[in-house]
């Protein structure tokens, strides 16, 4: 087979994927968009070079648009709440929260409020398409693959100003092949760091007020604002 043939074998392929992978995709955000407040079961495992170093699970909410609450049950209870300015997180144990403005936060929780957004997954992905060497959980499921914006740099490095890309170059999502409700994400970073996601027991518009997406400093609780000068913290009286 000449450079030439294999060359445009290789790009009907691609194609082909992308189009097979773009009808998965409508249907996963059709599934998402209808709604203005979502609710799920999460677990969430952090690795480092394939040995899980932690396991965390909890309930998340969100709610249109762009607002979230992580709600941490073990092994201790935290919480991470995104209001649609600012992101915080808060460790009840240390008496103390941090605020970071939420276009700011490299945290790779804050991109996820997209699902109770616009829910278009071109909002971080530069290409979309079907993650065919990716195993999935269930038999059936569909597994995408989505290389983030700014990861196609040569330099390896982000473009604009989401910092989150330049911890990670692929994200990978697995849907389930019945309901086209989000199963998984998996966060592969370059550096041998693996962040996932587990999800289950979608709700869709259940009953939560608006104030469960608001943060109302406890009293005595310190404000530590991550990303900006140590003068602008503070302590709730």
């Amino acid at each position: 087979m000449t450079f030439r043939v294999a060359a445009a074998v290789a790009s009907l392929l691609l194609a082909q994927s992308f189009a097979d992978s773009s009808i998965h995709v409508k249907r996963f955000e059709a599934v998402y968009r209808g709604a203005r407040t979502l609710q799920a079961a999460f677990l969430e495992r952090y690795s480092e070079n394939g040995r899980i170093v932690r396991t965390e699970a909890g309930v998340a909410y969100f709610r249109r648009p762009g607002k979230m609450r992580w709600e941490y049950e073990s092994p201790e209870k935290n919480l991470f709440l995104v209001d649609g300015k600012s992101a915080w997180f808060y460790v009840p144990a240390d008496h103390t929260v941090t605020r970071v403005p939420a276009k700011q936060s490299t945290d790779w929780r804050t991109p996820l409020a997209l699902l109770a957004g616009e829910m278009k997954l071109s909002r971080i992905c530069a290409r979309v398409e079907l993650a065919r060497a990716e195993r999935p959980e269930k038999d059936g499921d569909v597994v995408l693959s989505c290389l983030l914006k700014g990861s196609e740099s040569k330099t390896g490095q982000a473009a604009g100003n989401d910092a989150v890309h330049a911890k990670s170059d692929l994200v990978i999502l697995e849907v389930n092949q019945d309901t086209n409700e989000l199963v998984r994400i998996l966060v592969r970073s370059s550096g041998g760091v693996d962040l996932e996601f587990k999800f289950k027991d979608w709700q869709f518009d259940p009953a939560v007020p608006d104030s469960f997406f608001r943060f109302a400093v406890p009293p005595g609780v310190a404000i530590v604002n991550g990303e900006l000068p140590a003068s602008n913290g503070g302590v709730n009286p």
